[in-house]
């Protein structure tokens, strides 16, 4: 049977301001209603002590009356009214109490609680909701994330630590989002879960850079190399080394292609190029010989590389 202290039930002073009384009104509307509590008769129970209660505090007439002659002023002359119902209430419009949803800063009931209500106030069958999407990330190596793989993702899930296998498509690119399907928050009104989104970072590689679908890497060869040209060993993505040959002549900064030795594009599943970038290094000291055959080499040399540069 409902309590017939209406302040208690709304758990209120009895000088509470119609402000405070209609903020405990929504919360413990929020907190007992039926569909939250599907398998909770208490709960159905509940919900109509509150709904009775504040169909009397919020009317100020009725809670005028009910201070002064409590809950028995209903049977009074001129104190029934409509507002009694099947569970011991009458017809409340829970639009009109939660603000009308429509209107700025209004109170939308429907999407409270699922859509379970429609205008008029009663109730029908509240539509399953999609649980939410988790959002996490990752960072890859960067060999797995030009070839592709397998990554193991832990996520805290209700305190326990679950371990997902994310898998990670060829040439994927840093700061692409993947979508694992149904891995998100469960449903509370028994529709899908949400989804996991994956952040993927791919970590720098010693000594290849990512351009595109290309890889850069720099081949320090020395003077006498770049000058008489040589044969150098270079590495590859996932071939081992290579042999690469340094024509004579070749300039700091030339660039030499390895056809095919990139990365796989995604979108045109063909694999980008490997750039071999020649760095000439210099010695920062040499010896008096060295320094002699050097000065001979520079007054052998007919053409400065600057002149006419700047003409």
């Amino acid at each position: 049977m409902a309590s017939q202290d209406y302040y208690k039930t709304l758990g209120v002073e009895r000088g509470a301001s119609e402000d405070a009384i209609k903020k405990a009104y929504r919360k413990l509307a929020r907190d007992y209603h039926p569909d939250r509590r599907p398998d909770d008769k208490s709960a159905a129970e509940k919900f109509k002590e509150i709904q009775t209660a504040y169909e009397i505090l919020g009317d100020k007439e009725k809670r005028q009356k009910y201070d002064m002659y409590g809950a028995g002023f209903e049977n009074m002359g001129g104190g029934g009214g409509r507002y009694r119902s099947s569970g011991g209430t009458g017809p409340v419009d829970l639009e009109q109490i939660f603000g009308g949803g429509g209107g700025a800063g209004g109170f939308d009931f429907g999407d409270l609680f699922g859509g379970g209500f429609n205008q008029g106030g009663s109730r029908r069958q509240a539509r399953p909701q999609k649980g939410r999407d988790i959002q996490s990330q990752v960072t890859v190596p960067f060999h797995l994330a030009a070839e592709g793989g397998k990554y193991g993702l832990t996520l805290n899930n209700a305190g326990k630590h679950e371990t997902l296998e994310v898998k990670i498509p060829p040439g994927i690119h840093d700061g692409a989002t993947i979508r694992l399907a149904g891995q998100g928050e469960h449903s509370v009104t028994g529709g899908p879960s949400g989804d996991l989104l994956v952040k993927v970072k791919i970590a720098p590689h010693p000594y290849f850079k990512r351009e595109g679908a290309n890889l850069l890497l720099d081949v320090p060869v020395s003077l006498a190399e770049a000058v008489l040209g040589a044969k150098v060993d270079v590495p590859t993505l996932n071939e081992g080394e290579v042999t690469v040959t340094i024509p004579p002549g070749t300039s700091s900064g030339a660039k030499l292609r390895l056809k095919g030795k990139g990365i796989l594009d995604s979108k045109t599943k063909v694999r980008g190029d490997q750039m071999i970038v020649v760095k000439v290094i210099v010695p920062k000291e040499i010896s008096a010989d060295a320094r002699e055959q050097f000065q001979k080499f520079a007054n052998l040399t007919e053409q400065h590389p600057r002149n006419g540069l700047w003409a």
